[in-house]
């Protein structure tokens, strides 16, 4: 098997350890009334109804194995999911929407889904699924903003560089669910959160931007986000004027801890990219390569990401000339494309690598989302090793150029370095490998 091939094997191998089934399969259990997870036990019989509702791109699959768990205890329920991402669900109702930018499905979903918290009552039980995507999903339009405001902002928080805690601040103010405030629709109902993280740290007030936990982060913080990225003049007036108004007082400010309404609420993380990187680990060891998890915490600029990798590459060099080595990564990088190319921070970040690697012998790398997509695209990621940029100047590209225009899918659609999955129904952020093998 090629080192490209064993790449993908292992990448493969961790994605399919976070596939929601398993992950409910492996920590839930259902018998005799009684939902058990670890050390909890949710008496079912409790409860005059269970509500089911969801949001997120593994929220589909989730709600198909809790159905299948909970059976005739389940009442109805409402799931929320990116386009081609749902599957057949026997008792719950399915709306598939924009990502990453919202759209009028969105809006409708999310309405089914606040109807069914504000129907549940103290003697009702919510559960709640969710995963990566839930924040651009979950789309209410509060105050006087539209839709196309909140599409366009979308737009300029994706390509600003921000991180998904900054982005995600902003988006809980714009928003009468998020930032805890699913939790306080719902209450007094019990409510019990299952997720999926895709956020580095599994800050659980980040995934999805938190709808059912307590919020630290303020109105007067989101404003600087939009400062500190120049975004001021670029969003609506109306945008700008929901967060005055919030900053003064004049809009209830997100759920803060010790709120009465998380007094019923638990939230449960199922899996998350240390799940798949100990998968990862696994596999590697099995292809007989000493596996190591350098970090699950990468973020930051591609180039200063791939600065980063290019470093441990070299760090750990002299060990790998007497043995195999996998190098494991896990993390979230961030890209803000300025030229007119097509790609996705994964792909971005492989070109880079593979500038980086022209003309080394032994070293094979990739990047990929766990999700199955990467940008605008149809692609997962891209694999590269040392042959791969000579190979694109034997073909008449410009890869320099290319890295400067952005236009990694075109780099890799030539030389032949795509991943393509397609949807995986999951989202952990990315997986980074590096396979050594100077022997």
């Amino acid at each position: 098997m090629s080192k490209k091939k064993e790449a993908i094997e292992i990448f493969l191998s961790a994605v399919e350890s976070v596939m929601p089934e398993n992950l409910i399969r492996k920590n839930l259990l259902v018998r005799d009334g009684k939902l058990t997870y670890r050390d909890i036990y949710i008496n079912l019989i409790d409860f005059e109804h269970i509500y089911l509702v969801g949001f997120g791109k593994a929220s589909a699959q989730m709600a198909r194995t809790f159905e299948k768990l909970l059976g005739d205890w389940l009442t109805e329920g409402h799931i929320l999911t990116k386009y081609h991402h749902s599957v057949r669900l026997s008792k719950c109702s399915i709306t598939e929407a924009g990502h990453p930018y919202p759209d009028q499905n969105g809006v409708d979903g999310t309405l089914r889904i606040r109807e069914l918290a504000e129907l549940a009552t103290e003697r009702d039980l919510v559960l709640v699924l969710i995963s990566g995507g839930g924040s651009s999903l979950l789309t209410d339009l509060p105050g006087k903003l539209s839709l196309e405001e909140m599409a366009s902002l979308n737009k300029l928080l994706v390509h600003s560089g921000a991180n998904i805690q900054e982005i995600n601040t902003i988006r809980k103010h714009l928003s009468q669910l998020k930032g805890g405030q699913l939790a306080r629709l719902a209450y007094p109902a019990t409510l019990i959160s299952f997720l999926i993280s895709d956020v580095v740290g599994d800050a659980q007030d980040v995934i999805a931007s938190g709808p059912t936990v307590a919020d630290p982060s303020t109105y007067e913080q989101a404003l600087q986000i939009l400062q500190t990225y120049h975004l001021q003049k670029a969003v609506s007036t109306n945008i700008l004027y929901h967060l005055e108004c919030g900053k003064l007082g004049e809009i209830p400010e997100t759920v803060k801890a010790g709120d009465p309404c998380l007094m019923r609420t638990r939230n449960i993380v199922l899996g998350n990219n240390e799940v798949a990187l100990e998968r990862a680990k696994m596999v590697a060891s099995a292809l007989n390569y000493e596996a190591i998890i350098v970090s699950r915490t990468v973020e930051g600029d591609v180039s200063e990401v791939a600065a980063y990798l290019f470093s441990e590459i070299d760090s750990h060099r002299e060990a790998a000339g007497k043995r195999k080595m996998a190098l494991l990564f896990g993390g979230e990088p961030t890209v803000q494309p300025n030229g007119s190319g097509k790609g996705g921070r994964n792909q971005h970040l492989a070109l880079l690598m593979a500038k980086k690697l022209q003309g080394t012998i032994g070293v094979t790398f990739l990047s990929a989302g766990t999700d199955g997509s990467d940008g605008p695209t149809d692609a997962t990621g891209a694999v590269c090793d040392g042959t791969t940029f000579q190979l694109a100047l034997n073909l008449g590209l410009e890869p320099q150029e290319m890295i400067a225009n952005f236009d990694s899918y075109n780099f890799f659609e030539k030389t032949g370095g795509h991943l393509i999955t397609g949807p995986t129904y999951t989202n952990v952020m990315d997986l980074m490998i590096v396979l050594l093998d100077f022997c």
